[in-house]
Formats: structure tokens, C-alpha cells, sequence
């Protein structure tokens, strides 16, 4: 075996790398996605050094456009990716100096793989936040819309998957969006935290050249340098941040989707989902399977999944660099494609709902969902709360024994019960009176509903 003369570190081995250990330990197969963030923070470098003294003009020029050059490969598909070279970061390197030269060569001074990888991480997780972020958006405004639309419609709502009182399916909406919103939220928190630059932190404690590492922070983007060389390029927890955040969104959608699994099946038949997001089966032709609510379900896993394999990576880590670092690129890349695609399908699917508002109508009618009410009437009667609750309670077992509503007993049969109840009980125990009775801040009335659609409308528009 000849040595390997494309390696870039190399000139302190007496023999070239085992075949099956540099497969084993090459990430080109998945870093390729670092690259376009990759020759961004190449081409600042670049600026950089050519701002101290390091590189001349007409070297800045030819990175510049070697670069571009690379950029146009890769974007085009006639790259070619070589494993021996281990990384994203040294296939752009080698191709950049085979395009130019030693310029090329001289584009590694000041910094080394631990703090290009930092940074390129931070660059391109930025950017992806962004589109999660914009994604979230997008289903908010859909789920407003729906809420608006639905704002009168009665939906059975449910504590421990019995009906407890009659809500509005707007308000419900209104639910699943104020989750996202705190989601939107915390993805925004962790892009602010992690906007700090690693570049010139080097391999773990700086470096002897006089870098700018400010002018370099401005030319890409970030806040401020990394204060901390070691901390810089030793630390995840950006990463893990972020993968908690998404596993909280993921979770926040399986909800979503275990609500849209039961609504849309024959036993409740609330909704029916659009039929391009479902599937049939090849043996009952009469199924419609609501395939797309369920895979979001089971990728909630995944998320869940990548967020503990990231903090089992790094608890026992020593500082600073360790190349079990290289393992927290497939489970980033992994759970942003879940988090994306999960949210851009729920953002089409929801607001396309098929809502079946008599079936909510008359399942809100089973339960007793409006004892409450009852039990409300009697206090404003003048009632002790407990002691409503007991009367209320009696009555609703007379209900069950008579097999029917509270609304449908007769005053005198209700008055046994309490001697306070009079005519105008009657008007509380209709689902629509009871719906309407809550008409305070955050309550499930309809004019409730719209207003806090408009507030959400503000809000998702600042």
C-alpha cells in the first residue's frame, strides 16, 4: 500500500490510513450539505486575511472566484467527492487549490477544521431555522383562517377522552396555533443564542495571527465572536438546543395528528382529510387511510430519538475538540428534514379540512357537557359551589337513569334537584349558551374566537 499523498495532514505518518478506517471515519457522505455554508465562510476568511496583510489582492481574487467556481460544481452536480478526503471542508480545500494553487493553500492560515466546522454548522443551522420558522408560519396562518371559518362551529371538548364541555373548533385551532407560536418562539431563541462566530478560535486556543475576527463576524452575520476559543469549538449545545426545540414542535404536531387520526375515522367522523394526503388499502377498497397524520405521529419519534442520541454524545466529552463531534451532523440533518416536512404537510393538509359540523354538533350533545353550566346557574343562584356541584351531579345521574340531556329534563324534574332552578335554566343548557357564557379573555365564545384570531393575525405579521 502506497502512501496516500492526498491526505492534508499527513506529513507526520509513516503509513497511509487503513481503507476500511477512513471510510469508517469519513462525513463527506453527509457534511455535503455544510458546503454552500462551507465556501461562505471561506470567501470571509478570505476578506479577512486580506484585510491583515495575509493575502494579496490578486490572491483574494483567485479564492474568490476558485469559490464561485465551486459553488457552480456542486450546485451542478459535476463535483467530485473523494472519501480519502475525509470532509466537506477538505474536498472544497483540495479542489480550491488544484483550481489555483498556492493561494489556495494559504486560505487555511489562522483557523483550523475544529472552528470551520463550528462555524459552518452555525451558518447553515441559521439558515435552516430560518425556513422552519417561516414554515411554522405558514400552518399558523392556515389555522387561523380555519379558526375563523369555524369560529360557530360546537366541538365536543374532551379531558382524559370524555366529553366535558362544548367548545368551539375555532377555539380548539386557536390551541394547536399557540403551541406553534411558543414553538416559533424558542426556534427563534436558540438562532439568537447560537449567532456567535467560532472562526478564529483555530483548533482550541486561537492563534498567533493577528485576525479580525470582528470584521469577520459583520461580513457573515453573526453578533459577536465566540468569547471562548475552547468553548467555541467544543460545544454542541446549539445543536442540541435546537433538537430540542424541534422534538417539542414534533410532539406539539403527533397531538395535532393522534386528534386528525380519531377525527377523521368512521367512529367520530368530525373531519375528513383532503384525499391527497391519505392512502387506500390494496385489499379493502373501501378504506381511506389518513397515512400523512400518522407518519407525523411516528417521525415525532425520531426528533424525540435525535435529541437524546446528542446529549449521550457529548456528556462524557472532555474538553475540548473530540472527533465524536463528527456524530452530531446526521441527527441535525435528519431531524431538520422531519420538523420541515412535517410542518409543510400539516400547513397544506389542515386548512383544507372537511369539517362535519353536525356530527360535532350531536356528539357535543352526548356527556352532559353542559353540567357546568348547571352547576354555574346555581352558584350565580346563590348556591355554595360544592353544594351546586352535588346537585348538579344527582341530576345528572336522574339523566342517565331517564336516558337523556339535562336539557331535554323537564323544569320540575330538574327543580327536585335544587329548588333555585327556574325557566331561565333552560338557557344555559343549550351548547350554544353555554358556548357563549364564556365570553372572557382566552374563552371559547365566538366572539372570543374572532377577536383572537385577529390578535394572532398581529402577531404572526410583526
Amino acid at each position: 500500500m502506497s502512501k496516500d499523498d492526498s491526505r492534508m495532514w499527513g506529513g507526520r505518518f509513516s503509513e497511509p490510513t487503513d481503507e476500511f478506517v477512513q471510510a469508517f471515519t469519513a462525513s463527506v457522505g453527509f457534511d455535503q450539505r455544510l458546503a454552500q455554508a462551507d465556501i461562505e465562510g471561506s470567501g470571509a476568511h478570505a476578506m479577512m486575511l486580506k484585510r491583515i496583510g495575509v493575502l494579496d489582492a490578486g490572491e483574494l481574487k483567485a479564492i474568490k472566484q476558485g469559490l464561485e467556481q465551486i459553488r457552480a460544481e456542486i450546485e451542478t452536480g459535476r463535483f467530485e467527492w473523494s472519501v480519502a478526503l475525509e470532509d466537506v471542508h477538505m474536498n472544497i480545500e483540495a479542489r480550491l487549490t488544484a483550481l489555483i494553487g498556492d493561494a489556495g493553500k494559504k486560505l487555511h492560515t489562522g483557523r483550523s477544521r475544529n472552528d470551520q466546522v463550528a462555524t459552518d454548522i452555525r451558518l447553515y443551522l441559521r439558515d435552516q431555522i430560518g425556513h422552519c420558522r417561516h414554515g411554522i408560519r405558514a400552518f399558523q396562518q392556515g389555522l387561523l383562517d380555519l379558526a375563523e371559518r369555524e369560529a360557530h362551529t360546537i366541538l365536543p371538548g374532551f379531558t382524559h377522552l370524555q366529553v366535558a364541555q362544548p367548545v368551539s373548533f375555532g377555539h380548539h385551532m386557536l390551541a394547536w396555533f399557540e403551541m406553534l407560536e411558543r414553538d416559533h418562539g424558542r426556534l427563534g431563541d436558540c438562532a439568537r443564542r447560537m449567532n456567535q462566530m467560532p472562526l478564529g478560535s483555530a483548533a482550541l486556543a486561537g492563534t498567533s495571527y493577528q485576525l479580525d475576527r470582528e470584521y469577520t463576524a459583520e461580513l457573515l452575520g453573526f453578533d459577536i465572536p465566540c468569547r471562548n476559543s475552547i468553548d467555541a469549538v467544543s460545544d454542541r449545545d446549539f445543536v442540541i438546543e435546537f433538537c430540542a426545540a424541534a422534538a417539542i414542535c414534533m410532539t406539539h404536531l403527533s397531538r395535532m395528528a393522534e386528534e386528525l387520526v380519531l377525527w377523521s375515522s368512521a367512529q367520530f367522523d368530525f373531519v375528513r382529510l383532503p384525499d391527497r394526503y391519505c392512502t387506500g388499502s390494496s385489499i379493502m377498497p373501501q378504506k381511506k387511510n389518513p397515512d400523512v397524520a400518522e407518519l407525523v405521529r411516528g417521525k415525532a419519534g425520531r426528533a424525540a430519538g435525535h435529541l437524546v442520541n446528542l446529549l449521550v454524545l457529548m456528556k462524557a466529552q472532555p474538553l475540548s475538540y473530540n472527533k465524536d463531534n463528527q456524530e452530531d451532523k446526521e441527527p441535525l440533518f435528519d431531524t431538520l428534514d422531519t420538523l420541515i416536512g412535517s410542518v409543510r404537510a400539516f400547513a397544506d393538509m389542515v386548512p383544507a379540512l372537511e369539517v362535519n359540523r353536525e356530527k360535532m354538533y350531536q356528539a357535543a350533545q352526548q356527556g352532559y357537557a353542559t353540567a357546568t353550566d348547571l352547576a354555574d346557574y346555581l352558584v350565580k343562584k346563590g348556591a355554595a359551589f360544592r353544594d351546586a356541584h352535588e346537585a348538579v351531579g344527582n341530576a345528572v345521574a336522574f339523566a342517565i337513569d331517564q336516558g337523556k340531556d339535562l336539557g331535554a329534563c323537564k323544569l320540575k324534574e330538574l327543580r327536585q334537584f335544587d329548588q333555585r332552578i327556574e325557566d331561565d335554566v333552560f338557557d344555559v343548557l343549550t351548547l350554544e349558551g353555554s358556548l357563549n357564557a364564556r365570553n372572557i379573555t382566552g374563552g371559547t365564545a365566538p366572539a372570543q374566537v374572532l377577536i383572537q384570531v385577529e390578535a394572532g393575525r398581529e402577531m404572526i405579521e410583526d
